[in-house]
């Protein structure tokens, strides 16, 4: 939860300044506010603390305040809100504490203030340590009509503090939803916070989802980079289904450094696909994240080079016999063939063919033809390919290439339209 900045906090207070300009001993009844009244001699010391933090002379105003003598209700809420005013200005969050108490303890606070004094209360609370406190604050508050989502978050906090990461994690969980309802937008910082309290529940399904949901709205190359690379690190999930994550993050631009160039060469070159194993490691030359002294891929590229031919030389017999074939498992085959080609318009083909005949993993098969299409520029036929798997670690795969697929939607709707000058 971010701090709250010291303008909020004088804001809380500035209808205490301007009650120090009083006529003596005039009293006021107000509906929401407190009846004011003071003397000549307490009023003109508020006006010179007032003046004094005005001009940033907290020396001078600590003199002032310290010697204030209040002897009505509403003197005693005046000084303890200048002692307030001057806490903030000092930063000194124990004594903003203090003071907030000692307005507490007087009637003259107005009912409009109360429940947001409350939640700062808590807030203060939090910062010096008393959990307890700070808890009752807020569920004062709460009673009082006032709990923003910044107090759930704060609950949040709290429970962290007190190793309860289970009730921080159902906080935050419902911060989330109360700020989708409302429309708004959900801070990225949120997003981290959930997503970490998901992966030390080892909840991977929510992990995927809010990173699905973080890059729909914070989806620059760094935070694709960072998304995926968390995500691959998820138990149990499939070396294809991974593979196809690291093409997503190569097709954002997202390969940073010489680790994530080398990781997707050794899952390509491990799931047989020798000619995308070479051109990674090619890409990653030409990108400057690679050497050709760098041990392991230049020993895979030797490798691979020669296979790459005898991959590409053999397509043409292999989609035949993949059409001749009873059943879609070798039409699956020469599709993931040409996909590792980027010759995606024909893996689309083949992709459409194996799951006419059936006998393959479904979820793959539209998986693999969804991203094809989008490859290929046809972004509708993409998405609704994508909505296919909705179960299993190829329903994240979908999900994630459908985020990369509303966003190239986005892109492409806003691109300008050139119209040819007039002859």
């Amino acid at each position: 939860m971010a701090a709250i900045r010291h303008s909020i906090l004088m804001g809380l207070l500035a209808g205490t300044a301007l009650l120090t300009g009083a006529p003596a001993a005039a009293k006021k009844a107000a509906a929401t506010g407190p009846v004011i009244e003071m003397s000549d001699s307490f009023r003109a010391a508020t006006q010179a603390a007032e003046s004094a933090i005005k001009a940033g002379d907290l020396s001078g105003a600590q003199t002032q305040i310290t010697g204030l003598m209040p002897v009505s209700d509403f003197e005693a809420y005046v000084a303890a809100g200048l002692r307030f005013e001057l806490a903030v200005l000092k930063i000194d969050r124990q004594a903003q504490r203090v003071a907030l108490n000692d307005m507490f303890k007087t009637s003259s606070v107005p009912k409009t203030d109360m429940p947001r004094l409350r939640y700062v209360a808590g807030y203060l609370s939090f910062i010096v340590g008393n959990y307890d406190d700070a808890t009752a604050q807020l569920d004062y508050a709460k009673t009082l009509g006032y709990d923003p989502i910044d107090a759930t978050m704060l609950r949040a906090d709290i429970a962290l503090r007190r190793n309860k990461a289970k009730d921080a994690r159902g906080f935050v969980q419902d911060a989330l939803a109360r700020q989708r309802a409302a429309g708004q937008p959900i801070p990225a910082a949120w997003y981290d916070r959930a997503i970490s309290m998901a992966y030390q529940a080892g909840d991977w399904s929510e992990v995927g989802a809010l990173y699905r949901e973080r890059l729909s709205h914070y989806g620059s190359t760094g935070d694709w980079r960072s998304a995926l690379a968390n995500y691959l690190s998820a138990p149990g999930m499939d070396a294809q289904a991974q593979l196809d994550l690291y093409r997503l993050q190569a097709a954002n631009g997202a390969m940073a450094s010489e680790r994530d160039y080398q990781a997707y060469a050794q899952l390509a070159d491990k799931t047989g696909y020798s000619a995308e194993t070479k051109a990674i490691i090619e890409a990653g030359r030409s990108a400057g994240k690679l050497t050709a002294g760098q041990a392991t891929t230049a020993q895979l590229l030797k490798s691979a080079t020669p296979k790459a031919a005898k991959e590409i030389a053999a397509l043409p017999v292999a989609a035949k016999k993949a059409a001749a074939a009873k059943d879609g498992s070798a039409a699956m085959t020469v599709g993931d063939t040409y996909f590792s080609l980027s010759q995606f318009p024909q893996a689309a083909e083949q992709y459409r063919l194996a799951l006419s005949k059936g006998g393959v993993d479904a979820g793959k098969a539209h998986v693999r033809l969804g991203v094809a299409l989008a490859r290929s520029g046809d972004l509708a036929g993409a998405k609704a390919e994508l909505a296919q798997v909705t179960t299993g670690n190829w329903a994240n795969v979908a999900g994630f290439w459908s985020v990369w697929v509303d966003q190239q939607s986005r892109k492409t709707a806003f691109t300008p339209v050139v119209v040819p000058p007039a002859s």
